[in-house]
């Protein structure tokens, strides 16, 4: 059985459809054929359910393909400046490392993206059935070792676009190809079955949630120089409630290869997903589903027949996730910071002040997994002034529970949400800080994540503590995941309104305090304890993830 969107990718002329047809018919919005193509393209449209009566349009949410989120200052710039001009004012940062553009026009959208070209930036192949943008260990030190994974990413980014020439006739006026084009070499007519993401990082350095990736690198130096990677696959966070033929899950360690075979070893990895990922279900589709079904033995012995390259056994080291925030000494002598951005919105003041900061100091920028934005090559002498003018701005130091903690955009906008997210997530933090600050634990703050929907895009499964959106108001929460991401977390209460989230945090946090276990981490604690011993009542302990 094939599912009605893969017969629309077949049938779509590589990505075409009527979408330049559509466009030109000056309607407020898509086609539903139409609003899945332009998902290839980096849009998502979208509907504000918050406006109640008449009719409102539709609007477009564009996405950038940033890898690594790196961006040179006017490259930010640009962004700021149509998220004004065409979009609600406001900018949002990704965890994976992208922004977004809210509230676009479909009338204007065309200007907005030929503002993003004129700046050398794109939002093709930021969304849909593709490799997804490629995530990237934060680097605001400057490491010379860690400099040298931004290539990879670039490689890796610029191999797996695309090679359909869409995007530019529809959006940028290029010039039309005729049907002879070829079929994409990588992707074929039907790109993949579901999205495909890949991340980058350091051995040791987990920031970038590497188990939550269908594919993913960790390097290894040897005297300062790229040696290799431990390579990993069959990761992903989406699920749907009450399905258990779908589950969140981590990936497999696969093994070590040399530094020369990442590409191949990427290619021979996303070629299994194209040519044995589930194309009748997609709510089935991910990688991780192949991986679970046949086990990590079965995708080696595939990759090593389609690459040729064999994984060695190694030892992996430990694993931290340090958040980058704040002052940071870079290597070459100047200085990186990073601005904490909650749930990665920058808007007003504080979008101001970033905008005139990056006009005056022009510094290179990146954003990190967890929604923030680091500002890099300051020098000593501009240390106070910048400061001072993020400050001014509403720039804010993170606590222990703020500083990693992550949400979904959930409502108004987002078409899969059931409940609130971004908009809850202060709230939500007092409450369980408060909860923190009375049993003396806010030091030791679990890493925190809400998302709208089960879909997980902020990463819940794997955090020490989260709520996840069921029904309006109401949330599964979910406990028990690693500070550093590499432990599922277990689902213990269903459908819990925000009225109770209060003593639901009380529990759960005097449980941990009085569990006489020290430094011992929340997320270790509930772990180790399981579900039934968390200190709530009515448990739903027997309902696990899988």
């Amino acid at each position: 059985m094939t599912s009605p969107i893969e017969i629309l990718k077949r049938d779509s002329n590589h990505l075409r459809g009527t979408l330049a047809e559509e466009l030109a018919a000056g309607t407020p919005g898509f086609s539903k054929d139409s609003e899945h193509l332009l998902k290839l393209h980096g849009l998502y449209q979208q509907k504000d359910r918050d406006r109640r009566g008449g009719d409102p349009p539709p609007v477009l949410m564009l996405r950038g393909r940033i890898p690594g989120g790196r961006l040179e200052a006017d490259g930010w710039l640009a962004w700021d400046a149509l998220a004004d001009r065409y979009g609600d004012g406001s900018l949002r940062l990704t965890t994976r490392q992208s922004v977004e553009l809210h509230g676009v026009l479909k009338g204007e959208v065309k200007q907005a993206l030929a503002g993003l070209h004129q700046a050398l930036l794109t939002t093709q192949g930021a969304c849909g059935d593709v490799v997804r943008n490629v995530t990237l260990a934060p680097n605001p030190w400057k490491r010379p070792d860690l400099d040298q994974l931004e290539a990879v990413a670039e490689r890796l980014s610029g191999h797996f676009l695309a090679r359909s020439r869409a995007y530019t006739e529809i959006w940028l006026d290029g010039e039309q190809i005729t049907q002879d084009e070829p079929v994409e070499p990588l992707y074929g007519a039907t790109y993949l079955p579901r999205k495909f993401k890949i991340a980058v990082t350091a051995a040791g350095q987990n920031l970038v949630d590497i188990y939550t990736n269908d594919l993913a690198f960790a390097a290894t130096f040897e005297a300062g120089r790229l040696e290799g990677f431990f390579a990993f696959a069959g990761g992903g966070m989406g699920m749907t409630h009450n399905d258990p033929a779908t589950f969140p899950r981590l990936a497999d360690l696969l093994g070590w290869i040399p530094a020369a075979a990442v590409l191949a070893v990427a290619e021979a990895v996303v070629a299994v997903h194209r040519d044995h990922g589930d194309r009748g279900n997609r709510r089935h589709a991910r990688l991780k589903y192949l991986v679970a079904a046949h086990g990590a033995a079965w995708l080696r012995e595939e990759v090593r027949e389609r690459s040729g390259i064999t994984f060695q056994p190694r030892e992996l080291p430990p694993w931290r996730s340090d958040p980058v925030l704040g002052w940071l000494p870079q290597w070459d002598g100047a200085w990186a910071y990073g601005v904490h951005t909650p749930s990665g919105r920058i808007a007003g003041p504080l979008k101001a002040a970033l905008r005139s900061v990056v006009a005056r100091y022009r510094p290179q920028l990146q954003i990190s997994p967890d929604q923030d934005l680091i500002l890099l090559g300051i020098a000593q002498d501009d240390r106070a002034g910048l400061e001072a003018q993020l400050r001014a701005g509403g720039a804010r130091d993170a606590d222990p529970l703020a500083r990693r903690a992550l949400a979904c955009v959930a409502l108004p906008l987002c078409g899969l949400a059931v409940t609130e997210a971004e908009r809850a997530m202060p709230d939500f933090l007092q409450l369980l800080r408060t909860a923190l600050v009375r049993h003396g634990r806010l030091a030791q703050a679990p890493v925190f994540r809400v998302t709208g929907c089960a879909n997980g895009c902020a990463r819940p499964y794997n955090a020490e503590l989260a709520l996840v959106g069921q029904s309006v108001g109401k949330y599964a929460v979910y406990a028990g995941g690693s500070p550093q991401g590499d432990r599922l977390a277990k689902l213990v209460r269903d459908k819990v309104t925000v009225a109770e989230l209060p003593a639901l945090f009380e529990a759960l946090v005097s449980a941990w305090a009085e569990s006489g276990a020290g430094g011992e981490p929340f997320g270790d604690f509930a772990a180790r304890v399981g579900p039934v011993n968390l200190g709530l009542e009515n448990s739903d302990a027997e309902v696990t993830s899988p």
